[in-house]
């Protein structure tokens, strides 16, 4: 079986399916270098040109990533890559749903009747009129 190197160097990554799954083996690989927290709003999407193209999902997380991008390259060049430069790219879909939804198998959760009553209560205290508090 070939390397994710070899899959996207060689002939084969006109194949998409290899491609993509060379991709997701690269990622892996690279994923290490990543800051802590990064890993799961940072994604591979492509190597081509000499660039590696990352998918970020927020401009917190592009900005990081970019401050990231020497040591990113270093990674890349020491598995065998010939890169010069880290292209980032800003999506509005979340590169890994699970890490956003701490929820259990899609289900939401809805607050208790307890935190309904104590959010309905607070609700009604800042609705009440000034009642001599002392503000005003």
């Amino acid at each position: 079986m070939q390397s994710a190197l070899d899959a996207l160097l060689s002939g084969t990554a006109r194949d998409p399916v290899r491609h993509a799954l060379g991709l997701d083996a690269l990622d892996h690989q690279l994923r290490p270098f990543l800051p802590p927290g990064l890993a799961a709003h940072a994604r591979l999407a492509n190597v081509a040109d000499g660039r590696l193209v990352f998918l970020v999902d927020s401009p917190v997380w592009h900005a990081r990533l970019r401050l990231a991008s020497d040591d990113l390259l270093d990674a890349a060049r020491s598995v065998g890559l010939e890169v010069r430069e880290v292209a980032i790219r800003t999506t509005s879909q979340p590169i890994n749903p699970q890490a956003r939804a701490p929820t259990r198998a899609g289900i939401v959760r809805t607050p208790g009747p307890a935190a309904q009553e104590a959010f309905r209560a607070a609700l009604e205290a800042l609705n009440e009129p000034d009642s001599g508090n002392g503000h005003g």
